[in-house]
């Protein structure tokens, strides 16, 4: 199907298969640009934190728009003797972040999107490119309204936990999943080589306060046992010092992925707190 000729409320393709678009079932004048988790290389708009949470949304009234972003390289021991496809490192995934942003606005009034009303979000490593996009854009004609994240990673080399997140996170043999070498390597993996000196928008987390001045009121949801919990924390902190609005919100009960999993309480009530802030932005 083309470019904007849906008959019906069913998921397209477009922008050259860039994008699956899923319109609102009732549309209240939102958008959402979303991106799923998976590390940075790997993970489809087919897995349910792709294509569940786009439709979850767009039947309380958001249209969204899931990117098919450019996934990073395989590592040479990811599949053994699997010959993998080509990856993209940085800013391949962002860029194309940045692409559906701007094909939404130019795109707004077909769609049935107000265009002071255009969010951009995601899931884990897909919540860095949702942040990474906004920082991009911050301040600029194309800048988003709101950002929101999913157990967000932000930082390669996380700050300290707080107390409470600290006392969940040593109490779990592995950290949630995600011990700092693991997260470290990961970004090492995006970026092609080391952290040092890695453009901002690739590890958004470690923005100032004032470079977070144009970015967008923000919230935040994370998985309670969760290694990258400390990274949505301190994000928040720096966003609260910066004046954005931001809410921070941990799912009781959670693992890393939650919404990966719809069959658990905890998705539906992610998609809900994530379904009211976006439409607060028609209210």
């Amino acid at each position: 199907m083309s470019d904007l000729t849906a008959e019906s409320t069913a998921p397209y393709l477009a922008a050259d298969g860039l994008v699956r678009v899923y319109p609102a079932t009732d549309p209240n004048g939102t958008g959402l640009v979303w991106a799923h988790g998976g590390g940075f290389l790997f993970g489809d708009i087919d897995m349910p934190e792709g294509d569940w949470v786009a439709q979850q949304l767009a039947a309380r009234g958001t249209t969204v728009v899931s990117v098919d972003y450019r996934l990073a390289p395989k590592p040479e021991d990811f599949h053994p003797g699997v010959k993998e496809e080509p990856g993209h490192i940085y800013p391949a995934g962002s860029d194309d972040m940045v692409s559906a942003i701007r094909w939404m606005r130019a795109h707004a009034g077909d769609l049935g999107i107000r265009s002071d009303a255009i969010a951009v979000g995601g899931a884990s490593a897909g919540a860095n490119l949702a942040a990474g996009a906004a920082l991009r854009l911050a301040g600029t004609d194309d800048g988003v309204a709101l950002a929101v994240l999913a157990y967000p990673t932000l930082h390669a080399i996380q700050g300290e936990p707080s107390a409470e997140t600290r006392v969940v996170l040593d109490a779990d043999a592995d950290r949630g999943g995600f011990p700092p070498d693991v997260i470290l390597n990961m970004y090492e993996n995006y970026l092609g080589g080391p952290v040092e000196n890695a453009p901002l928008p690739a590890v958004p987390g470690l923005a100032t306060a004032s470079e977070l001045a144009d970015f967008p009121p923000t919230i935040i949801v994370n998985s309670e046992v969760d290694g990258l919990r400390p990274s949505g924390e301190q994000f928040a902190a720096t966003l609260k010092d910066a004046g954005r609005g931001v809410q921070l919100f941990t799912e009781p009960g959670t693992r890393h992925g939650h919404l990966n999993r719809p069959e658990e309480d905890a998705a539906a009530r992610t998609i809900d707190r994530f379904a009211t802030r976006i439409a607060a932005l028609v209210a």
